[in-house]
C-alpha cells in the first residue's frame, strides 16, 4: 500500500462512468479551517493526471473551490466532487469546508462517502472541532486515515504531530494510530529549517525522493535503516495486532519475519474494518512537477487500503408509508436507491442534483419518484412525486462531464429535478422508497430580514425557498407574532453566504433588520373595566355599555371569558360581541402593544339600547372596558424563556455555567457524559440567546454543541420590561 512504483497511471480528463462497484472509491476529506483539504485535492488531482497544473486557493484557481463567494474568502463554503482515477479505480473526492459554520455541507460528505480522510495541519494540530467529527465517523464504523500537511511550516514536526494525533484521536488504543512513512529531510536552510523531501516506507524499507518533481524509489543507506527501527517494529506489532489470523503475534514474538505482503493485507483489511488508522503526510507539488510529496502513497492508500461500496452498509430504507425494506448493498441490478446530498443552481441548467446512488443503475431521461420527509419543521414539505431526470454528469469543479449512466456506489450529478431537495431520495416511480435522513445541525442563529423594495419583495419568497431547498441547515420562519421574516442560519458565516447567494444567484437585495422576540402581556392582579361607547348624533346611532373584571391565570391558560351577567342587562345576542371585542383587544395588547394572555375576563353587568344597540357598538365596548382595566392595573411584560442544554467538554464546563448565568439563566443541573464531556441544563431568557450559537463557540473554542426549546413565559424584570415599554412609546 502506497510502497509500490507506477508510471502516473492518473486519466488526464477524462469523465469515467464507473462499471461495476469494485472500481469506486468514494472518499471525503475533513479538517479544520486552513487545514489544507483543498489543496491537498488539487495535488492528488495533479498526481492522478486529472489536471494538467495545480490552482492555488489564494488564486481562486482551484478545482473544488469554484464558487465566486469561495474566490472573495479564499475558504471553502460548499461541498465539492472531484473524480480522479488512479489504478483503474474511481477516486470520488469530496472536498468539505473546514469551517463551523458549514458543517451541514460535512455530513452531506460524510453520507455520500465510505471513508474519511482527516487532514490535521502540522503547524495548528487536532483541534476540538475534529475530535468530535472523528467520534461521529468512530460511531457509525467508518474507516479513516490522517493526512499531516503544512510540512514546509518551521515549526512542522511530523513524529510529534503523530503523538498528538494517536493521543487526540486514538482513544484507548493510541497504538491504532500509526504512520506508514517516515519524512526524509533535504538540506538545512538558513533559517535552520531542514525541507522534508521524500519519504521512506516503514515496512518496505524503501526511500521515496519527491526532490525532482516525481516519486524515485531507492534503497536506503546503512545510516538510515536504525532510525527506523523502532518506529517499523511499533507499526508492524499495530498491524499484527489488528490481524485476523490469531497465530500471527506469538509467530512475531517468537522471532518469525512475517511476509511482507502479509503484513499489507492485513493492513488494508484492518484500514477496511475501520479499527487501524495510518498516518501519512502530504504537500502540494513544487511549481512545474508532476507530483507533490505523499501523494502516490495517499492514492496507493485510498484504492488499496479503502473499502469499496459492497463494504458500505445501506442507510435505514422504508416504504414512503414506513415499511421497512431490506436492500442489498451496492446491488446494481436492484431496486433503485438514490439521494441526494447536495442541491445547486445553475444560471443556465437549472436545479442540479448532486447524488449518491446505493442500489440500482440511474439512467438519463428516466422518470424516477422523489420523496423527501421529516423536515416540514424546516420550511420543507413533505412531498412525493414523479419527475424525469434530465442530463447525467460528472462534476469536476463548475464542469458538467456527460456520462451514460450511474452505477450503485458511484456518485453523479442529475440535471432538472425541480421539486427534489437536499436529503430527498429518489427511487423507481413503481416502487417509490424513502431512507432514513442523516443528522442536521439545528440552526440557531436569526436572522431577521425585509425587501430592499418593492422589485425585491417580489422575488423573495421565491428565492428563499431555494435557497432553503439547497440547504437543510437553514429553516425559514414567518414569524406571525412579530411578522417577521427570519432565516435560522448556524452562524454568521453562513448567514453571510446566504445573503450573498440572495443577491448574486437570485437577485434578492434585503435588509437585516433586529430580530423580534416574541413578548406577552398579563395582569399582575386583579382589575375591574368599564366600557362605554355611546354615540347619538341623529338617526340610528350606536350604544353599548359593559363591566367587566379581570384576573391573572397560571401559564398556558389563554384567555378564559366567563359570564355572569344577569336579568338580561347585556342581550343575549349581544354577549359573544362583547367577547370578540375582548379577544380583539387581547391580540392587540393593553400596555406594550405586546399579546394579552392568561387571563381571566368575567362580564358582570352593562347596559343596551333597544335600538342603538348593535354586535359592532358591542365589540367596541369589550375592547374599551378591557383597556381601561388595564389602565388601573400592574400589568407584567412576559418573555419567552429557553430551555438550553449544552454539551462542552470538562475543560469549559465552569466558563459556560458562567456565561449562561450572566445571561439570566438558572442552571438546573449536570449530567456526565462519555468522551471526557458535560451536560449543561439551564433555563434562560431567550432575550438573551439570539447570538449564543456563535458566542458559546468563541467560548468553547468550538467544542460545544447546544439545543433550545421553547418553555414558557414568564415575567421580565421590572427595568428591562420598562425599557421595552418606552421603546413601544417611542415607536407608536
Amino acid at each position: 500500500m502506497g510502497d509500490k512504483t507506477k508510471e502516473h497511471p492518473g486519466a488526464a480528463g477524462r469523465a469515467t462512468a464507473a462499471d461495476h462497484p469494485a472500481s469506486v472509491r468514494n472518499v471525503v476529506l475533513v479538517g479544520h479551517s486552513g487545514a489544507g483539504k483543498t489543496t491537498l485535492v488539487e495535488a492528488l488531482a495533479l498526481t492522478a493526471g486529472a489536471v494538467n497544473r495545480a490552482g492555488r486557493v489564494e488564486d481562486g484557481g482551484t478545482v473544488s473551490d469554484y464558487d465566486d463567494i469561495e474566490h472573495r474568502q479564499q475558504r471553502s463554503v460548499q461541498l465539492s466532487l472531484v473524480p480522479v482515477e488512479w489504478n483503474g479505480i474511481k477516486i470520488n473526492i469530496l472536498d468539505t469546508p473546514g469551517y463551523a459554520d458549514f458543517v451541514g455541507e460535512l455530513r452531506a460528505g460524510l453520507r455520500a462517502a465510505d471513508a474519511a480522510l482527516f487532514v490535521v495541519s502540522a503547524s495548528d494540530g487536532v483541534d476540538g472541532s475534529t475530535r468530535m467529527v472523528w467520534e461521529e465517523c468512530a460511531a457509525v464504523g467508518m474507516p479513516r486515515a490522517i493526512v499531516v500537511t503544512h510540512l514546509e511550516a518551521a515549526r512542522a514536526d511530523f513524529e510529534e504531530m503523530t503523538r498528538v494525533c494517536a493521543e487526540a484521536l486514538g482513544g484507548d488504543d493510541p497504538d491504532a494510530v500509526l504512520p506508514l512513512y517516515l519524512p526524509l529531510h533535504g538540506p538545512q536552510g538558513p533559517d535552520g529549517h531542514a525541507p522534508v523531501t521524500g519519504l521512506v516506507g516503514l515496512l518496505t524499507q524503501k526511500l521515496f525522493d519527491y526532490s525532482s518533481g516525481e516519486r524515485k524509489e531507492s534503497e536506503p543507506g546503512p545510516d538510515q535503516l536504525p532510525d527506523m527501527d523502532e518506529a517499523r517494529n511499533r507499526l508492524i506489532e499495530g498491524i499484527i495486532s489488528e490481524s485476523e489470523d490469531e497465530t500471527l503475534m506469538d509467530r512475531y514474538l517468537g522471532g518469525e519475519q512475517i511476509d511482507l505482503k502479509t503484513l499489507i493485507e492485513d493492513l488494508e483489511r484492518a484500514v477496511a474494518r475501520g479499527t487501524f488508522f495510518p498516518v501519512l503526510a502530504a504537500a502540494p507539488a513544487a511549481d512545474g512537477a508532476r507530483q507533490g510529496l505523499g501523494t502516490v502513497e495517499l492514492l496507493e492508500l485510498v484504492t488499496g487500503g479503502f473499502p469499496t461500496p459492497f463494504e458500505h452498509p445501506t442507510p435505514g430504507v422504508t416504504t414512503v408509508d414506513g415499511r421497512p425494506r431490506e436492500i442489498k448493498p451496492c446491488d446494481t441490478d436492484g431496486p433503485l436507491v438514490a439521494e441526494v446530498v447536495k442541491t445547486a443552481s445553475d444560471p443556465y441548467v437549472g436545479r442540479v442534483s448532486l447524488v449518491r446512488v446505493f442500489s440500482g443503475t440511474l439512467r438519463p431521461d428516466e422518470t424516477v419518484h422523489v420523496s423527501g420527509h421529516g423536515l416540514a419543521d424546516r420550511g420543507h414539505e413533505d412531498h412525493d412525486v414523479d419527475e424525469k431526470i434530465g442530463a447525467l454528469s460528472t462534476p469536476f469543479g463548475k464542469q458538467q462531464r456527460p456520462v451514460t449512466h450511474v452505477i450503485a456506489g458511484d456518485l453523479a450529478c442529475v440535471a432538472k429535478l425541480g421539486r427534489a431537495e437536499t436529503g430527498d431520495t429518489l427511487s423507481g416511480k413503481d416502487d417509490p422508497l424513502l431512507m432514513e435522513p442523516w443528522e442536521m445541525p439545528d440552526p440557531l442563529l436569526p436572522l431577521a430580514i425585509e425587501a430592499h423594495s418593492k422589485a425585491d419583495e417580489d422575488k423573495l419568497s421565491q428565492g428563499l425557498a431555494r435557497l432553503v431547498a439547497e440547504d437543510p441547515t437553514m429553516r425559514l420562519e414567518q414569524n406571525q407574532d412579530t411578522h417577521q421574516v427570519v432565516l435560522w442560519c448556524l452562524g454568521e458565516a453562513h448567514a453571510d453566504v446566504a445573503l450573498e447567494r440572495l443577491r448574486s444567484r437570485y437577485g434578492v437585495q434585503v435588509d437585516v433588520v433586529p430580530h423580534k422576540v416574541s413578548l406577552r402581556e398579563t395582569f399582575a392582579g386583579k382589575s375591574a373595566g368599564r366600557g362605554r361607547h355611546v354615540k347619538q348624533s341623529g338617526g340610528h346611532g350606536q350604544f353599548a355599555i359593559c363591566e367587566i373584571e379581570v384576573e391573572p391565570l397560571p401559564g398556558g391558560s389563554g384567555i378564559e371569558f366567563v359570564d355572569k351577567v344577569v336579568g338580561g342587562a347585556v342581550p343575549r345576542q349581544f354577549i359573544p360581541s362583547v367577547e370578540k371585542g375582548i379577544r380583539a383587544q387581547a391580540v392587540k395588547g393593553v400596555a406594550a402593544g405586546y399579546q394579552l394572555v392568561d387571563v381571566r375576563v368575567t362580564l358582570l353587568d352593562g347596559k343596551a339600547h333597544s335600538v342603538d344597540s348593535s354586535d359592532a357598538a358591542f365589540q367596541t365596548a369589550g375592547a374599551l372596558a378591557l383597556r381601561e382595566a388595564a389602565a388601573d392595573a400592574k400589568i407584567h411584560l412576559l418573555e419567552p424563556v429557553a430551555e438550553v442544554s449544552v454539551l462542552v467538554g470538562d475543560d469549559y464546563v465552569g466558563a459556560v455555567m458562567s456565561d449562561l448565568s450572566g445571561r439570566r439563566g438558572r442552571v438546573l443541573g449536570t449530567e456526565q457524559t462519555s468522551g471526557g464531556r458535560t451536560l449543561v441544563k439551564a433555563e434562560v431568557p431567550e432575550f438573551e440567546i439570539g447570538r449564543y450559537a456563535v458566542d458559546l463557540r468563541s467560548l468553547s473554542h468550538g467544542t460545544a454543541r447546544f439545543s433550545r426549546s421553547y418553555a414558557r413565559h414568564e415575567p421580565m424584570p421590572p427595568q428591562i420590561a420598562e425599557k421595552i415599554r418606552e421603546q413601544a412609546k417611542e415607536a407608536s
